[in-house]
């Protein structure tokens, strides 16, 4: 699990669910490529699909995301643009 990938799976843990965010507190959106990698690794599965938004990566921590945020602590402080779309 990358830095970035730990921040952004890490907000899951306080949202009903375990709903990961599409964007960062900033409004920028989440990188899809980085979500995906989430998901490959089972980290992060697919929640449902938006009818209005259908590129939008709905998703929610999976056991094994949850697991691994937890085991690997406290995430470490966020570097500009790492997780974000370009």
């Amino acid at each position: 699990m990358t830095p970035a990938q730990h921040r952004w799976l890490a907000r899951g843990l306080a949202q009903p669910g375990g709903k990961l965010p599409l964007f960062d507190r900033n409004g920028r959106k989440v990188n899809a490529a980085m979500i995906r990698r989430c998901i490959d690794k089972g980290l992060a599965e697919p929640w449902f699909a938006n009818p209005l938004k259908p590129d939008w990566l709905v998703c929610k921590l999976t056991p094994l995301g949850r697991a691994s945020v937890r085991a690997a602590g406290t995430p470490p402080e966020a570097a500009p643009d790492d997780f974000y779309d370009r």
